[in-house]
């Protein structure tokens, strides 16, 4: 199945053989001028289209392109999301140690706080003891009613006991006095590591602190990221969605357009055979009257050699001499032409270049637009190519009629003369891809008349000339007509 540009270029190729006989006869020109507009706004229609088609491919094509490039960096911003994400609870982690410690520090330190006050008030509890039991044994010289409380001595004969008890009680009091004392310095050495060390804890935290901040930081960028990224795929997914819900409609339109230059196209074939069988009429009557003329013509030359003989045969009579009068051989006058040329009678149109694509299916080449889809179509011409140079006169190849002069959508600047009636069909030819052209509509062009230069415009990759020979609508290898 043909696709769509060529399908589209083929049509207006047949549209154009069969309007190759719409100038010979005057009594049709109405009715040729009406089909002519039609095919040119359903022409101009489809090469619009086309464009659409085209620049739609191309949108899809550009947008699939940002789509998978955009595709290509969410896994980084996934994984960048998810590095950002476990650091920061790395550090949420070793922010929450370092609270624990600082609490555990802190009650530790309190704990501390309480023993020391708690020593230092039995410190002072003991060393009250301690003065007033010296105190009581220096004023007295041995024991008083005080010291007998402090010691518990209730009788007499515990006196004598009493002395050595009150230097056994300073001695045990002094005992946990320098005892007190000792842990008093501990505890409060102790404190002052600790004070450090929760100093220390107090740092490390607030550092740690400010890196999870950070961290915090980078990670809402990272996600941020991946969120703008997101929303950029789902834009451009719906883009995406939206050109292809497009590319059927447009491809309605299309079906459309075509549907109605194919009725347009059977009229103008209609048309076509009409005239056809006219030409045949006209030439059957020329015929006939070329028969008519030459034995009017042999009538009128054989009386006139009557009358001459006769006038012989009287001379002779009156001078009694003999009659030699010879009837010369009869000459036909000319014949008018009314035949059909042998031949085609068509000329290379270019005077160099080489065949670079024939007649017939082919891949789509690169760099073109591959309508449908389908990696190739029907090649409906020949290709000469130039090496990439631009500029070689384009000639006419027969003499014709230019009905079509200017931009042709995918052909590009596109020249179309009709040559009429070759061997009983009609005869048109196509020029696409011109860079310039050099003939205008309705003008009367002799064979090898310039009627134009190569190019590389419409849907085009190089310099090239691109062939078409139409028979009665259908495009037939130029090879079998040159």
């Amino acid at each position: 199945m043909l696709s769509h540009a060529v399908r589209s270029k083929f049509l207006r190729a047949a549209i154009g053989g069969a309007l190759a006989l719409t100038m010979l006869v005057p009594a049709t020109i109405v009715a040729a001028d009406e089909l002519d507009e039609r095919k040119k706004q359903i022409e101009q229609n489809l090469d619009s289209l086309e464009e659409d088609m085209e620049i739609l491919d191309a949108n899809i094509l550009e947008t699939d392109r940002e789509l998978r490039e955009q595709q290509s960096r969410l896994p980084g911003l996934e994984q960048a999301l998810a590095d950002a994400q476990s650091r920061v609870a790395n550090a949420q982690a070793t922010v929450a140690d370092l609270n624990d410690r600082l609490i555990s520090a802190q009650a530790t330190r309190d704990q501390l706080v309480a023993e020391i006050e708690e020593n230092a008030l039995k410190l002072e509890e003991t060393q009250s003891t301690i003065s007033q039991i010296a105190a009581e044994a220096y004023k007295r010289g041995g024991m008083s009613d005080g010291l007998d409380m402090i010691l518990n001595i209730e009788s007499a004969t515990e006196i004598a006991d009493g002395i050595t008890l009150a230097t056994k009680a300073l001695q045990s009091q002094n005992s946990v006095y320098n005892d007190l004392a000792q842990q008093k310095a501990t505890d409060e050495n102790n404190q002052l590591r600790l004070e450090a060390v929760e100093k220390q804890i107090a740092s490390l935290k607030s550092e740690a602190e400010a890196a999870l901040a950070q961290e915090e930081i980078a990670r809402d960028e990272a996600s941020q990221h991946k969120a703008e990224l997101d929303q950029l795929i789902s834009s451009t997914q719906a883009l995406s969605s939206q050109l292809e819900a497009e590319k059927p409609r447009i491809q309605q339109r299309i079906a459309t357009q075509q549907q109605e230059q194919s009725a347009v196209n059977a009229q103008i074939k209609e048309r076509q055979e009409r005239l056809i069988r006219e030409a045949a009429e006209r030439k059957k009557r020329e015929e006939e009257a070329e028969r008519k003329r030459q034995a009017e013509a042999k009538k009128k030359w054989e009386a006139e050699q009557q009358r001459k003989e006769e006038e012989a045969k009287r001379k002779a009579e009156r001078e009694g001499t003999k009659n030699n009068y010879q009837r010369p051989k009869y000459q036909a006058p000319e014949p008018k032409t009314v035949t059909e040329p042998s031949s085609w009678g068509l000329i290379k149109p270019v005077n160099s270049g080489r065949i670079t694509s024939g007649f017939g299916w082919r891949p789509t080449p690169a760099g073109t637009i591959d309508y449908g889809g389908r990696g190739g179509y029907v090649h409906a011409g020949i290709d000469w190519g130039f090496g990439g140079r631009c500029g070689e006169p384009i000639r006419a190849a027969a003499d014709g009629q230019v009905w079509m002069a200017g931009w042709g959508g995918s052909s590009g600047n596109k020249v179309t003369v009709s040559h009429g009636v070759v061997k009983g069909k009609a005869l048109a030819t196509n020029y696409h891809h011109m860079s310039r052209v050099a003939a205008r509509v309705g003008q009367s062009v002799k064979q090898g008349e310039v009627i134009g230069y190569v190019g590389t415009t419409g849907n085009s990759t190089g310099c090239h000339l691109h062939f078409e020979t139409v028979i009665n609508g259908r495009a037939v290898n130029p090879l079998g007509l040159l």
